[in-house]
């Protein structure tokens, strides 16, 4: 029971957090630029508290799943004075990107610290070669630095990595310092072949999802199948011994996978893809740890994590990710209430802030991001949608937002139980 209310308390603070800036980020925009606003409200449902201000009314809902602010002249056009439909576009479009803009702010200011005061990253300077793979037998040493890597500027290991990446097992023209001297060096990477599955657990065993087109997906597994044997060993609801069995299965050819999917066990064999990886074969140095090399850190890490959202994205609108691996509010819910400690509760909210604020933007109507294209659509047209058609999108828009949140949160009931 306490382990329910902690969770709840969390999920609560959380959510109910992320949500209050985003609807104060634009209520305080539209108060700069002279917009009433009638309701700022937290949460939907029945009211539990509100007060009256001289312009505004302020209250907090029973359910802690959104929240409000309402404009006048927001959902219809009103002649009053402080009439948001009155307003200026440019000022219309700053109150509608201000809370998403603040919901993105914050997570990377959280991000930011949270990755400043861990400490340093890794630097451009190799610490170590490996006997026998490529940088080695080319002769990199311990205390060179690569400073290019086919003429990209080479900063830290994450620069390297994305490089190495891009290169798919290419000849790389590397650039290095070698006390004070530049050095050119033509090398190309150690391949290591290895097998992967394509499955990713949770840990319960259960399979959350699998990588398209993999073998996983070819030999019939599916997404919330619950592995209970690799080889007919029983695994016992243990994650590394799923992987310590695929480990030494590395020789076979195939593998039996057995699973609970429903009611009923099925077993499928498996043969896993053989994939290419690519390495020089080095170690690398930490950068030393000081203020100025944490922030680098901090910045570096934050562009990343900025970044990869975006990248979500992509994969989510070229068909890599389905809906069925999106997160709703019940998934969320289950993460944050799993969460450990201070820090990793801080990082679940800069993720998830930063999820609400760039989805937000999205061009979809009914969330801000259609609005703004609406708002762009009548600069363009020099004269606002007729009202009935901006209600149709906006109704539209609505009915899609429905069909998806139902359909992932059917998708995150599935995962969890």
């Amino acid at each position: 029971m306490l382990g329910f209310l902690i969770a709840a308390i969390k999920i609560i603070i959380l959510l109910g957090f992320l949500i209050f800036i985003h609807e104060l980020g634009h209520f305080t925009v539209a108060k700069l630029c002279k917009v009433k606003v009638n309701e700022f409200a937290i949460g939907f449902g029945p009211v539990i508290w509100n007060k009256q201000g001289k312009e505004t009314k302020y209250a907090i809902r029973l359910i802690p799943l959104g929240g409000f602010v309402s404009m006048e002249g927001e959902e219809e056009q009103s002649e009053k004075e402080g009439s948001f439909s009155k307003a200026s576009i440019p000022k219309r479009m700053a109150i509608v990107v201000a809370g998403a803009t603040v919901n993105i702010i914050f997570a990377l200011v959280v991000y930011f610290i949270l990755i400043s005061t861990s400490g340093t990253y890794i630097s451009n300077e190799v610490d170590s070669t490996i006997d026998g793979y490529a940088a080695q037998i080319a002769g990199l040493q311990a205390g060179d630095k690569i400073i290019k890597v086919n003429d990209k500027e080479i900063k830290s290991k994450n620069d390297l990595d994305e490089e190495m990446t891009k290169n798919n097992g290419e000849e790389l023209k590397v650039e290095i310092e070698r006390n004070g001297e530049v050095i050119d060096y033509n090398i190309k990477p150690t391949e290591v072949k290895s097998k992967v599955t394509g499955i990713y657990l949770d840990d319960s065993c259960k399979i959350i999802t699998m990588d398209k087109g993999s073998s996983a997906e070819e030999a019939g597994l599916e997404n919330n199948d619950k592995i209970i044997k690799i080889n007919g060993k029983d695994v016992n609801g243990d994650r590394n011994k799923i992987i310590e069995y695929l480990n030494k299965s590395e020789n076979q050819e195939s593998i039996q996978i057995t699973v609970r999917r429903g009611n009923a066990e099925v077993t499928i064999d498996l043969v896993p893809d053989t994939v290419s990886t690519y390495y020089l074969g080095i170690n690398m140095k930490y950068a030393d740890d000081t203020f100025i090399n944490r922030c680098i850190n901090g910045g570096m890490q934050t562009k990343e994590f900025f970044l990869s959202i975006f990248d979500n994205l992509k994969q989510l609108f070229t068909g890599n990710v389905g809906i069925d691996q999106m997160m709703g509010p019940v998934g969320i819910s289950e993460a944050v209430a799993s969460t450990n400690g201070v820090r990793e509760f801080f990082e679940m909210m800069a993720l998830i802030s930063l999820s609400l604020g760039v989805t937000n933007l999205l061009p979809i109507p009914a969330l801000d991001g259609g609005k703004l294209l609406i708002l762009i659509i009548e600069a363009i047209r020099r004269k606002p949608l007729k009202q009935q058609t901006e209600i149709n999108i906006q109704l539209i828009g609505f009915a899609i937002i429905i069909g998806i949140f139902l359909m992932v949160t059917y998708n995150d009931i599935l995962r969890i139980f």
